[in-house]
């Protein structure tokens, strides 16, 4: 059975709960959304409620977190990014603080929520940040995951989840690794990089890919920072074309990180699919990607684009 990532993010906080009584969870008013309020059920004490105030919300968990708890908090990705980020920059970052932020609704799938809700600057954003790790999970298991070690990451942690339900890609007996990314699928013609929502259409490509004829690896990359080097140029490591996908601006994400290292450790030309230099749109969750080219399809038209004309810039 399919589970929307918001609710196995909202259980697994819950049992994060009764096993860490440090863990505190803060919300500015979108408890019920995100389903953070299931903490707040079991744990009304070790529950804050801030208002529509996403500032003071990253204050004041700076200030539990001095304290030496652990505080979570707790908001959609647009709101907890960029809203706080002088707070997250300079009270949770410059001092190290083990605050544990969780952008919500992300990428453009918001429930026809428009160009203020639709996060496609928060990795990028977050990435920058000295001392901020960046978690991007594929599919609910995987989130449930990361949110069950939040407490044991060092420092600052960004942990951007989706709203939707999106198809399992974990393999069996999979077991989530801050710093590690995961290998999919292999192939010699193509690697695919993708990080969130885009693994499961990445996997989704590369079997259509497959019926022509065409093989792809498909390196799954939960942790965005810091990035698993190695496994990145072992992924490319002989592949005619390299893709990155993510739901994200295609400036400063993945494909950016990618593109980072490979300029270092493996010169190698890679496309990117991403939302282009722009905002996100109102409408339908699916056919909004469509639009903006961040499907399957996109990914599929793209490795066919790379391995047909190589040496053009496209």
């Amino acid at each position: 059975m399919s589970v929307a990532m918001r609710d196995a993010y909202g259980e697994a906080l819950a049992e994060l709960g009764a096993r860490r009584p440090d863990v505190v969870v803060l919300d500015a008013d979108l408890g019920n959304s995100i389903r953070c309020d299931a903490f707040g059920r079991r744990y009304p004490d070790r529950y804050i409620e801030v208002g529509i105030a996403e500032q003071n919300m990253v204050g004041v968990a700076a200030g539990l977190a001095a304290c030496g708890l652990v505080p979570v908090v707790n908001s959609f990705a647009a709101f907890a990014v960029c809203r706080a980020l002088d707070q997250i920059r300079v009270s949770v970052c410059q001092t190290g603080l083990p605050v544990k932020i969780v952008g919500s609704y992300s990428g453009l799938a918001v429930s026809k929520g428009g160009s203020t809700h639709a996060s496609v600057e928060d990795i990028a954003t977050m990435r920058a940040l000295p001392g901020m790790t960046v978690i991007v999970p594929g599919d609910a298991e995987e989130a449930a995951q990361a949110t069950r070690l939040l407490p044991e990451i060092p420092g600052p942690v960004y942990l951007r989840l989706y709203r939707n339900t999106v198809p399992a890609i974990a393999p069996e007996g999979y077991r989530f690794q801050p710093g590690r990314a995961v290998a999919l699928r292999r192939g010699r013609d193509v690697a695919i990089i993708s990080t969130g929502t885009m693994t499961a259409r990445a996997v989704e490509a590369a079997a259509r890919l497959a019926e022509r004829g065409v093989e792809a690896t498909v390196l799954h990359v939960p942790t965005v920072k810091p990035l698993d080097v190695e496994q990145v140029v072992e992924a490319v490591a002989g592949c005619r074309a390299v893709v990155t996908a993510e739901e994200h601006s295609v400036i400063g994400g993945l494909g950016a990180a990618v593109a980072e290292c490979l300029s270092e450790r493996q010169p190698t030309r890679i496309l990117r699919v991403g939302v282009p230099d722009r905002f996100g749109e109102s409408g339908p969750d699916d056919a909004l990607l469509a639009h903006l080219e961040v499907d399957a399809t996109a990914i599929e038209r793209r490795v066919l684009a790379a391995l047909e004309n190589p040496r053009e810039v496209l």
